[in-house]
């Protein structure tokens, strides 16, 4: 499954991406709006640090405007995904971005026939919303697991982009259930790396190396003489 980064900051992914492990970014214009900066240098910046795809929306509600975005954004730099909301409009923008050759991120998709229109339209990712799935006592990852079924059954190459990740778990279910990436904040990014039983085994061989390393140190010396 790919990792990618739901963040527009350059400083979050340059620090992330060191590890070698982000395949990709997604972004918004909330995300964007915070980083105080002009929305297409920033996503430059980023496009620069990351080789894979970089999700990057349109703010229209019309097709034809979606398409107008969309082919500025795409212009930025070759990995950038046109992220197009899950509307009959953006469905529209979609099918014409694909003929023209530009890659797009259907979001917002909350329903299996959402994503099956996603795919039949021609995206190259949709993005369901699990976390606010849950937010309102719906099995986010229930969507997941039936899309998967779907694209399966009907051989869509359309890929699954687990969004609004929420937490570790949401990313263990999403591996389990098959999707093809997971989305996170970098703080849920950070917190997949650690476990507290990984410290407390560290800190004890460190430890049990720090009080036997006088007598190495001593056998070492013996030995030399």
């Amino acid at each position: 499954m790919k990792i990618f980064l739901d963040t527009a900051s350059v400083a979050e992914i340059r620090e992330a991406a060191s590890l070698g492990l982000v395949d990709g970014v997604t972004t918004n214009p909330s995300l964007l709006a915070k980083e105080k900066a002009p929305y297409r240098d920033v996503l430059a910046s980023i496009c620069a640090l990351v080789e894979g795809p970089i999700s990057a929306e349109v703010v229209a509600t019309d097709a034809s405007s979606m398409m107008r975005e969309g082919r500025d954004l795409a212009g930025i730099a070759p990995n950038i995904v046109v992220k197009v909301p899950l509307t009959a409009e953006g469905l529209k923008a979609v099918r014409e971005l694909k003929r023209e050759g530009i890659r797009t991120n259907v979001t917002l998709c909350f329903s299996a026939p959402q994503a099956l229109f996603a795919a039949k339209a021609g995206a190259y990712i949709v993005s369901p919303f699990v976390g606010r799935l849950d937010d309102i006592g719906i099995d986010g990852m229930a969507l997941i697991k039936d899309i998967r079924q779907i694209y399966r059954n009907y051989g869509f190459e359309t890929q699954i982009l687990v969004a609004s990740i929420r937490n570790p778990l949401h990313v263990i279910e999403a591996a389990l259930l098959g999707a093809d990436i997971a989305t996170m904040p970098a703080s849920v990014y950070q917190s997949l790396l650690k476990h507290p039983l990984t410290d407390i085994g560290l800190a004890r061989f460190l430890e049990d190396w720090r009080k036997a390393e006088p007598e190495l140190k001593a056998q070492k010396i013996e030995t030399a003489v």
